[in-house]
């Protein structure tokens, strides 16, 4: 009888987060213009720390590079920092600072500690603690609150349940997808660093649960672990792990506005040093080639904008006839080394994209978005908006 009543109270949750959802226009971004930067602890608030060093001075060093990469290479984004330097910020502030400024990007900076066996780098989305060792993180970083002026006073009727997590997943799942595309993102980069990779993972941290765009919270490595903190505490890793990020962050970017970007590496455009002080593991990658979407026969589309909605995205190809897609006809296209599938061709017709997006969301699809073409080539929203 009580899993009957647990069942019922997680339906309405549940039914609850969806309703919300639909009625808060929740837009995704089609570019990146502004970002935060999010540097972990800070001031009176250390994090962990290994024998020499501290975290909230990785997460700043590294923090600090990155928006030099990202200003450097991208002069029209606005960077917004939490913090640049050592002083102590409220979770609750931090995510306010992101969704005051209407950020499209929240990159939170991290550094570990477990047992002095562990080493490797994560990165985290918001999700369901899927075991007790991140659980175990999740409540270290969530700590922090217990330092505020407060002792925390203003998160106490707070809820971090799984039901609650759930429900503000599906609120927030039209993120969802995109948060875990810059995860990935980010991870293979590290791995192509050398660094050993823990995966993408998902569990409650309060300051993801706040904010309202994509969010990534970086666990850089174990400060427990000798070798670890030692690499981390050298400025020269310090940017090298600040450079993987930003690869990762300028392949999130060519995705998300639909253009093929000459992904560059720090040091063509900083002052970065080649040397690193681990071996970097050469990865051989199956070359592949971008397709081109076939245009639909009997209508000329050349220079015209072909408006879709994109349902699905994955890293191995899927059977046009897989039962994921409900025997919908869907489209394939390849992109950043991604497949990606869509239904419905509006030519120069956005709104009857946006009504099928509507349906598609009906349809369990719950991270669909719009996407535009010209010439079979994917391309920016904005700019197709704007030809119309």
């Amino acid at each position: 009888m009580r899993n009957f009543f647990s069942s019922i109270f997680i339906f309405f949750t549940l039914l609850t987060a969806l309703f919300t959802f639909a009625q808060e226009e929740v837009v995704l971004p089609d570019g990146v213009r502004t970002i935060v930067i999010d540097p972990g602890h800070g001031g009176h608030d250390p994090g962990c720390h290994g024998e020499h060093s501290k975290e909230k001075d990785i997460a700043l060093a590294i923090g600090l590079k990155l928006g030099e990469y990202i200003g450097a290479k991208y002069p029209e984004i606005k960077i917004i920092y939490t913090r640049k330097t050592d002083v102590f910020v409220s979770l609750d502030d931090r995510a306010k600072l992101a969704n005051d400024n209407n950020a499209d990007l929240f990159i939170c900076i991290h550094a570990n500690a477990a047992s002095p066996a562990a080493k490797g780098v994560e990165t985290y989305v918001l999700g369901l603690h899927r075991t007790e060792s991140q659980q175990k993180i999740a409540e270290r970083e969530n700590s922090t609150i217990y330092l505020e002026e407060d002792n925390g006073e203003k998160y106490k009727d707070f809820d971090l349940s799984p039901d609650a997590i759930i429900a503000r997943n599906l609120q927030l799942s039209v993120f969802l997808q995109q948060s875990i595309s810059f995860a990935a993102k980010i991870q293979a980069q590290f791995k192509n660093l050398g660094r050993y990779d823990r995966g993408v993972k998902q569990a409650g941290f309060l300051v993801l649960y706040k904010t309202t765009m994509p969010s990534v919270l970086i666990e850089t490595g174990f400060l427990t672990h000798k070798e670890e903190e030692k690499f981390l505490a050298n400025p020269i890793n310090q940017q090298k792990m600040a450079n993987s990020i930003f690869k990762a962050f300028q392949e999130y970017k060519s995705e998300i506005e639909g253009v093929n970007t000459l992904i560059v590496d720090a040091k063509e455009i900083a002052d970065l040093p080649d040397s690193v002080l681990i071996p970097v593991d050469t990865i051989p990658v199956q070359e592949m080639v971008e397709e081109e979407l076939e245009p639909t026969a009997q209508i000329d589309l050349k220079d015209k904008y072909v408006f879709k909605v994109q349902i699905e995205t994955s890293t191995t190809k899927v059977a046009l006839n897989d039962p994921r897609f409900k025997g919908l006809t869907v489209e394939e296209y390849f992109q950043n080394k991604l497949f990606k599938y869509t239904v419905g061709n509006y030519v120069m017709d956005i709104d009857a994209a946006l009504a099928l997006r509507k349906e598609m969301i009906s349809k369990g699809y719950t991270s669909a978005f719009v996407v535009a073409f010209k010439n079979g080539k994917r391309v920016s929203i904005t700019a197709a908006r704007a030809a119309l």
